[in-house]
């Protein structure tokens, strides 16, 4: 947990809390990196669609002696 100075800064030292100074020029380097949320993506461009393929006649077509191959053969 981060402790708070009796003046209600955090401390010196604490530079999560932005309390002080990068010790190195990595703070800056991520502020660059990660300091911005990425561009907004909208729903429109998440959704993938494709015609549907035509019905094909002969996978619906009844076969009255198809049973007989199926459960007596």
């Amino acid at each position: 947990m981060c402790e708070k100075s009796p003046a209600g800064q955090p401390p010196a030292g604490d530079f999560r809390a932005g309390g002080g100074p990068a010790p190195d020029g990595a703070a800056g380097a991520r502020r660059a990196r990660f300091g911005t949320l990425p561009d907004r993506v909208r729903p429109e461009d998440t959704v993938e669609t494709r015609p549907a393929l035509p019905r094909d006649p002969a996978r619906d077509a009844y076969n009255p002696d198809e049973w007989l191959v199926r459960y007596c053969g």
